[in-house]
């Protein structure tokens, strides 16, 4: 069943090709994974659609970087206010096919519109240099130029912000754009496509394929008119797109995986952890990819810590967020909470003990209770591998060095988190976290304002903030001579 909406035209089943809505012969269903129903179907799209729509962007390039930087961020600025003036039917569809709380998907759309906003200000502020010459008679001018058609493929978790935080920078500099939702999510990115659309961005420039995800990947990252591919997903798939991408030297962005340490010092403010925790843990339950992901706690301490983060996490709402108020809504399928399941059952195998949850929830089949583990052991699955999923492992440390140490014992390194009110101790750790962001004293990192990204297998590039638009970029000499 599809939810209501004020404005039913934005729930669009059709893929968009340059600028016109196609529809086809085979289709994927897309289910609800609060109830497992079916709520509609999209396209089931391949190598020829996609070339398609890189010939669509590739030909729309002229005519869209011909105009100002303030006439594109005019447009982007429109379509952000145009996701605000329909936030409510966004979050709806959101939750439909995502699952999240519909509290959690109204706060996506305003995060998700303020990436647009926030390059639409910044594509009046791409800037050159006149460098001093190397001889009397020459002049170097250095321009920085768009990169050209950006090939995308996002992910399920956050339907409407990893394709605005992609395609905001890139439309910004004049940029043309070809994006694959993910097959859990698509209707999101269609009524996106519908808004920007009225926003004024012309046919061409945004273009969205769903379909048969290796044909359509294939294309964005071998076809040479693709000058740039971003990815955000898993660190497996990340490496092996990056790897097709090498055969045409594309530029290439991959936000991936994390492994997020979570750190309480023997000093914290507990209570102002434990909220840390509930938002970094058990936001969108769990499957985010800032998500803390192990619980590195001081011994004088974790008894309190424990005892506490249990019981807030059992006064947690857990249900269907169509259906009246939540905290946490299902995983996305089965698969996801079967791996859930793995993960407790191998920390209790391991000598962890449940504080809270630990089982699947009544409210139906992908459904897992916020789950708390003490006694976890360094060696358990939860500690080395990204849950993904609604379950708090929490392990003992005695020294500031064995925490740091027990924090970057992973290939991982997109986000840590430690709350501590040692000032000097905030420069030790925002200096040895072997991460790409590091959230001091509060468990919520990710803003428009700043930039977004992991370092070591969790990514290259950075998303958001003004350095958020470098990747879209590439940077020219004229030598002149004079």
């Amino acid at each position: 069943m599809r939810p209501d909406l004020s404005r039913a035209d934005l729930w669009r089943e059709d893929c968009y090709i340059a600028g016109v809505w196609r529809s086809g012969d085979e289709r994927i269903a897309v289910d609800n994974p609060a109830n497992g129903e079916t709520i509609g179907s999209v396209p089931f799209m391949g190598t020829a659609e996609t070339e398609e729509a890189v010939t669509a962007a590739d030909a729309a390039l002229p005519e869209w970087q011909r105009l100002t930087g303030k006439e594109r961020g005019a447009i982007l600025r429109r379509w952000a206010a145009l996701m605000l003036e329909h936030c409510e039917d966004l979050a709806r569809i959101t939750t439909a096919e995502q699952g999240k709380p519909l509290a959690e998907a109204r706060g996506e759309v305003v995060y998700a519109a303020a990436f647009l906003e926030w390059f639409g200000e910044e594509a009046r502020r791409v800037r050159g240099e006149v460098l001093t010459p190397h001889a009397s008679d020459r002049r170097l001018v250095v321009s920085r130029r768009p990169i050209g058609v950006v090939g995308a493929i996002t992910p399920w978790n956050f339907p409407l912000a990893m394709i605005t935080r992609k395609a905001g920078p890139a439309l910004a500099v004049g940029c043309t754009f070809v994006i694959k939702p993910s097959e859990f999510t698509p209707f999101s990115a269609m009524a996106l496509a519908l808004l920007g659309e009225e926003a004024g961005i012309p046919p061409g420039v945004f273009n969205v394929v769903t379909g048969d995800a290796p044909a359509i990947g294939e294309v964005l990252t071998e076809d040479v008119r693709v000058g740039k591919f971003t990815f955000t997903g898993s660190t497996a798939v990340g490496k092996m797109l990056a790897a097709r991408c090498a055969g045409t030297v594309k530029r290439v962005s991959l936000e991936l995986g994390g492994n997020a340490p979570f750190i309480v010092f023997e000093d914290a403010d507990i209570d102002a952890a434990v909220e840390g925790a509930i938002t970094s843990k058990f936001r969108n339950t769990g499957q985010t990819c800032v998500c803390a992901n192990r619980f590195i706690v001081h011994d004088d301490v974790y008894e309190r810590f424990a005892e506490k983060l249990a019981a807030r996490v059992g006064q947690m709402i857990v249900g269907a967020g169509l259906e009246g108020p939540s905290d946490q809504g299902p995983l996305i399928d089965e698969r996801a909470l079967a791996k859930v399941e793995d993960h407790v059952a191998d920390a209790l195998a391991r000598g962890g003990r449940l504080l809270a949850g630990g089982k699947r929830h009544a409210a139906g089949a992908n459904f897992y209770t916020p789950t708390v583990i003490v006694n976890v052991a360094p060696d358990a699955r939860l500690c080395h591998e990204e849950t993904f999923g609604p379950v708090a492992g929490l392990i003992r440390f005695r020294t500031e060095d064995e925490a740091i140490r027990l924090a970057n014992d992973t290939r991982a390194g997109l986000a840590a988190y430690a709350y501590t009110r040692d000032a000097s101790r905030h420069w030790r750790l925002s200096e040895q976290l072997k991460y790409g962001m590091v959230g001091l004293n509060t468990g919520l990192v990710s803003t428009e304002v700043a930039p977004f990204g992991g370092v070591k297998e969790s990514g290259i590039g950075r998303e958001g903030s003004h350095l958020g638009i470098d990747d879209y970029l590439e940077t020219r000499l004229a030598c002149i001579a004079v």
